[in-house]
């Protein structure tokens, strides 16, 4: 099993070192109004990502695996916040997900990146309450609480804050798929820090964006593939997460 997803890992950090972007490092032509969308899509590209149903794992049920999301980036946005003023078309953030099962229909959630090459680096978690657990005959009926926090990057402080429903229906024996739909809404908060607030006069961006996701569940046996996109007023992110559930 380890050595499972450490190769998926290092698959994921091999895809993602033909997209590398530089340090977060804002220099002098990151304005207010530039440094608000690129915000946005920060945001939304660090934002926490479900890639799961809402049926509940159960109490003894476990899931591992890795994840790849893309978004697309404005680079009129970010070449101002990047140290070597260049920015690729997509964005790719390589991920360790896992969720652990709890009594009474509740999972916990908890994500790690490091985007190879800079120093963005962040995490997160997740509360997940399965309303109806779901069945033979009826979906499944979850709300979740999120969180994420960026670190690494000495001039930003950045935080997001997520409340969303979601419902589910798995079809099949042994080879089974399990799609699944949710909405939400995320809370960002962009606090420069640094030279970005003392010299470049940057100040503390907060908003609210809403979003809906559409995604599917791929299970054969312990092996689980996962794929969603998530729509928002920014831009579309797709994700794919491929582990081990039991």
């Amino acid at each position: 099993m380890k050595k499972f997803i450490l190769s998926l890992f290092l698959i994921c950090i091999v895809v993602n070192k033909s997209f590398a972007i530089d340090d977060i490092k804002f220099s002098s032509g990151m304005t207010q109004d530039l440094f608000k969308k690129f915000s946005e899509e920060i945001g939304v590209a660090l934002s926490y990502k479900p890639v799961s149903p809402a049926e509940p794992y159960g109490l003894t049920g476990f899931d591992l695996g890795v994840e790849l999301s893309a978004i697309k980036i404005d680079d009129k946005y970010w070449k101002n916040a990047l140290k070597d003023l260049d920015a690729p078309s997509y964005l790719f953030v390589p991920k360790i997900h896992a969720i652990k099962g709890l009594p009474f229909g509740i999972d916990i959630g908890a994500v790690y990146s490091q985007i190879p090459g800079s120093n963005v680096k962040y995490f997160g978690g997740e509360l997940k309450y399965a309303i109806i657990q779901g069945g033979a005959v009826f979906p499944a009926v979850a709300v979740r609480g999120t969180y994420t926090q960026l670190s690494g990057v000495d001039e930003l402080d950045f935080k997001t804050y997520g409340a969303e429903a979601s419902i589910s229906k798995g079809f099949g024996i042994g080879v089974k798929i399990t799609p699944y739909a949710g909405v939400g809404m995320n809370y960002f908060k962009s606090t420069p820090k640094g030279n970005a607030k003392n010299v470049l006069g940057l100040k503390e961006e907060t908003f609210t964006k809403p979003k809906a996701y559409l995604g599917a569940r791929l299970n054969v046996l312990l092996l689980t593939v996962t794929g969603e996109v998530e729509y928002n007023n920014i831009t579309p992110v797709y994700s794919i997460k491929a582990g081990l559930s039991f």
